[in-house]
């Protein structure tokens, strides 16, 4: 489950790791079983008959005793659908169940690498924050060892209000039955020493809660000022590429802790009172509980009302890698959680999503669109599997616009506009009321999937603008320059999220000239995103590598960003047959190149072949495209001039783990015309348009939407199986 966790926690499901659960297993599966699926040694299963169907057994034994449980616990409907996974799972591995060792083993391999690199890339935590974490934990602790002490005594006040009252009564009784008894001053003493010890207990006691509730203060401050606002800028930088932690373990952690603490103050001087009224000496001592239990309610409506956070933004299920971009009708998910987990919580809070609630713009802004929820999605906040959360999964979400309120927006409007959602909760519990709110970061609701590309580019120029919570919706309306150092980031992110390697100094040098044009170092928002610009460029080189180049990104055979003047500086002095790999300049949509060198009499000539689009890298893959390449020399003579790849690997060090075998069985083609670079090494098919493309679009959107739904894995299997070939 760690792993797993883990991987969640630092939003790195999606690039490699998103095709990989799109093609081999089912991520709801890998979510749902990741407990029984990480205690199995899958490695060796993969190589050992017997140990896959044992691990295979597991599995469905496993899914027999969930589903039980959730039947036992009347929580059939709530529940994964744990009869369907196993309908998967006996319907394409009972008789193969070493396949699915496999696939596993590769998936798991696969997890670990990309927490491996995101490790490296991070780096060690910072010691500073360590021990900033470790004090405020050892507050918390602290703070309920005195909580512990406190009950501990009142429990012994009320042994000692019990103790002087049976002295009082009994005594009062033998009295009354013997008039003749002598009133006994030894005992009257003994009362007196009972009551004046009773009223310091009392006073201890008082100033202990009160010690407690000065602590408190400054923990809650910490934790709602300090912790939370730093944990939400995370979260910021983790939607647009960042790797960062935004686990909540600790958060929930010291929220709970302090919650329940400030509860049992409250439960504490509710038993003083009580024990007040039940036990009056007329002792002349007041109990100032009015005073306290104002200052324990204030602590605690300041904790509750920041305990309700939007814990995984919007996202569209079939847009994973791009959080907060959102399309009419089509669905999208959220999740929220609630800090204070307490046990008398559970099935207590109801959360509702709003659109746009509140939002100053909606009505003074000139053609701000208006969107409305398609249904109803309260939600009841309950506690999540595996991670044991308070959460309430808004899985079903979709937005219609209200076309009667809207007048028409432009379409750089549109990428532009900036809305968001609250979820909105009614607390009651324990005599305390309130409303509390938490909203989503700003969301882009686009009309079409092309515009996907400039509403991404919003969103990453917001978060990086935007510290605060307070969220300018109207930001875009002027909108302020970033510093380079701030889109550099950006950009690297984008690399690393889409293809896990950042972007490498040499390789922002090159795109800084593209991008920056201030003698201050500013990049205008206009110079990103507008019109014919660089973003387009490198959003389409992003797709290039998510489609077709993942593993040569990652494993930084592709030098990308290197101009054609500084290649031939870096050629100048290798041998020939030397290669880079290089993304074309003028290509907006995505694609590659490479040039190599030749020393002809003493002098360097660098060849370059014309990019490979997209289009051409489905046809064949880019290390099919180097193995076969070969050009006609003298005497008809056909050679590879492609021989080590830069700086000095041997081209099938680099490239024969991906060629394929079908590749290697194929004759090099001829191809004639030296020096001049061939544009491929075979012959590009014929391609018909469908002039239904955009229906086509929206229909398998549609299609990817359903099949995308938990439980959903029968009609999955059903769709793949009849899809056409």
């Amino acid at each position: 489950m760690a792993q797993w966790q883990h991987l969640l926690r630092l939003n790195l499901l999606q690039g490699h790791l998103s095709d990989l659960y799109e093609t081999k297993f089912p991520r709801y599966i890998r979510h749902s079983l990741c407990v029984c699926i990480e205690s199995q040694d899958w490695d060796l299963a993969a190589v050992n008959e017997s140990k896959a169907s044992a691990c295979f057994q597991v599995l469905l034994e496993y899914l027999g005793e969930q589903w039980n449980r959730s039947v036992q616990e009347n929580n059939v409907l709530q529940a994964p659908d744990f009869p369907g996974m196993r309908d998967y799972l006996m319907k394409h591995f009972k008789d193969e169940p070493q396949k699915l060792a496999i696939i596993l083993s590769e998936c798991l391999k696969e997890e670990k690498k990309v927490l491996a690199l995101v490790s490296e890339k991070q780096g060690c935590s910072s010691p500073a924050v360590d021990q900033k974490w470790r004090d405020l934990d050892g507050l918390v602790t602290e703070l309920k060892r005195q909580m512990a002490e406190v009950k501990k005594e009142t429990k012994s006040l009320e042994v000692l209000h019990e103790n002087l009252d049976y002295i009082q009564k009994t005594w009062l009784g033998k009295v009354q039955q013997n008039t003749r008894l002598p009133q006994s001053h030894a005992v009257n003493e003994e009362c007196v020493k009972h009551t004046n010890f009773i009223i310091q207990t009392k006073e201890v006691l008082l100033q202990q809660i009160v010690n407690i509730l000065k602590q408190a203060e400054q923990i809650v401050t910490v934790l709602t000022d300090v912790q939370l606002p730093e944990w939400k800028r995370r979260q910021q930088m983790a939607c647009i590429g960042c790797p960062v932690d935004t686990c909540l373990d600790h958060l929930q952690k010291w929220f709970t802790t302090v919650a329940e603490v400030l509860l049992q103050i409250r439960q504490q001087l509710q038993k003083l009172q009580e024990q007040n009224n039940k036990y009056n000496y007329s002792d002349g001592f007041t109990l100032p509980v009015g005073e306290i239990e104002t200052f324990a309610l204030s602590l605690l409506t300041k904790l509750l009302a920041n305990s309700l956070v939007v814990e995984k933004q919007p996202i569209m299920t079939n847009l994973p890698q791009r959080p907060l971009i959102l399309k009419t009708e089509v669905r999208f998910t959220a999740t929220v959680r609630f800090l204070s987990n307490l046990p008398e919580f559970k099935y207590l809070l109801k959360v509702k999503p709003i659109f746009d609630k509140d939002v100053e713009e909606a009505r003074t802004v000139k053609g701000f669109r208006h969107f409305d929820f398609s249904r109803d999605n309260s939600k009841v906040l309950d506690v999540d599997t595996p991670s044991g959360g308070l959460v309430a999964e808004f899985a079903h979400m979709s937005l219609k616009q209200n076309k009667a309120r809207n007048k028409g927006s432009s379409e750089s409007r549109i990428t532009e506009e900036l809305h968001i959602i609250k979820f909105v909760m009614v607390f009651q519990h324990a005599g305390l009321d309130c409303t509390i709110e938490v909203s989503s970061l700003p969301v882009i609701v686009i009309s079409s999937t092309s515009q996907v590309s400039s509403a991404w580019a919003s969103i990453m120029w917001c978060n990086m603008l935007s510290t605060s919570e307070a969220m300018n919706l109207s930001l875009f309306a002027d909108p302020p320059p970033l510093t380079w150092q701030q889109v550099s980031k950006l950009l690297s992110w984008q690399f690393l999220s889409t293809g896990q390697r950042e972007l490498d100094e040499n390789q922002l040098f090159m795109l800084r000239d593209k991008f920056v044009d201030d003698p201050e170092g500013l990049v205008q928002w206009s110079k990103f995103s507008k019109n014919d610009s660089n973003w387009v460029w490198i959003d389409g080189i992003l797709d290039l590598i998510r489609k077709h180049l993942v593993d040569l990104w990652r494993e930084g055979y592709i030098m990308g960003f290197v101009s054609r003047e500084r290649t031939r500086l870096l050629m100048q002095d290798k041998p020939t047959g030397t290669f880079l790999l290089r993304f074309s300049e003028s290509n907006k949509e995505g694609a590659i190149t490479f040039s190599w060198v030749e020393v002809c009499n003493c002098e360097a000539q660098v060849h370059a072949v014309e990019p490979y689009t997209k289009k051409e890298l489905l046809a064949m893959p880019l290390p099919d495209i180097i193995y076969l390449y070969s050009l006609k020399g003298q005497g008809d003579k056909f050679r590879n001039p492609l021989i080590y790849l830069y700086p000095d690997i041997p081209k099938d060090t680099a490239f024969g783990p991906y060629y394929k075998a079908s590749a290697t069985m194929i004759s090099k083609k001829e191809i004639s015309g030296v020096p001049t670079p061939p544009h491929s090494p075979y012959e590009a098919q014929e391609m018909h348009v469908d002039t239904d493309q955009d229906m086509n679009v929206e229909i398998d959107q549609f299609f990817s939407d359903i099949l995308n739904l938990p439980g959903s894995l029968a009609l999955w299997t059903t769709y793949e199986e009849t899809e056409p070939v």
